[in-house]
């Protein structure tokens, strides 16, 4: 009976340490990847009060793949989460800084009565350095380019976490947030469509989505990959 009892206490000890390995496996993956202190760092963050979403912010690093975007109306919990961006993009990101001097003392915006589309910052960091701009519109193509990207990756995280809600709680209403994400691909607005392929491969392998969104999912994977 001791000897049942003391493998008994066994299995569940290991059955603890599975479950607590695999608990900070998790938490490790959630997390963006470690970077050097010397790592060069550009944020990009707009505020627009009264539209959707109000608050946007994007952190991208010149040494790690892992970057962090915060979207939420200005009311909700603040809170970043992690997100990828490419080796191709993330250099381009940095070369539009670089041709921009760091945004070291540089104003972009027209200064023209013009309507309010929101305060937008760009904001290189470097070593304890840091060069920041505001504007609300800009004329300057290496900016409007960089901001093109910025807005880009922030409609992307958008469908992306769109996608994922319904996925989990509106099956039925996939296929409208697929519809979405495929206008915004038509017109060119996604730097990196490919990073919703997995979710839309979950949606084509999985019976208890609609025909009609797997059909479309797999339609949308064919035109991004080829």
């Amino acid at each position: 009976m001791k000897r049942l009892f003391a493998a008994f206490g066994l299995l569940i000890m290991v059955g603890a340490g599975v479950i607590i390995a695999w608990a900070q496996a998790q938490a490790s993956a959630s997390k963006p990847a470690k970077v050097s202190s010397q790592a060069a760092k550009v944020t990009f963050r707009r505020i627009f009060q009264g539209s959707a979403p109000e608050y946007i912010e994007l952190c991208i690093w010149d040494d790690a793949k892992n970057a962090t975007y915060e979207i939420r109306q200005m009311d909700d919990d603040p809170g970043s989460a992690p997100f990828e961006v490419g080796d191709a993009l993330r250099t381009k990101i940095f070369g539009l800084t670089a041709q921009l001097h760091n945004f070291q003392g540089l104003d972009l915006d027209v200064h023209r009565k013009i309507a309010n589309l929101g305060e937008k910052t760009f904001r290189w960091e470097q070593a304890g350095v840091s060069h920041e701009t505001k504007f609300n519109y800009t004329l300057n193509p290496a900016a409007a380019q960089l901001l093109q990207i910025f807005e880009g990756l922030a409609r992307q995280q958008e469908h992306y976490e769109l996608i994922t809600r319904r996925m989990r709680y509106d099956r039925l209403g996939i296929y409208d947030a697929l519809l979405q994400f495929e206008s915004d691909l038509n017109r060119g607005l996604l730097p990196e469509p490919q990073r919703l392929v997995p979710l839309l491969e979950q949606i084509t392998s999985d019976a208890k989505y609609v025909d009609v969104a797997r059909k479309r999912a797999q339609l949308l994977i064919s035109r991004i990959q080829h």
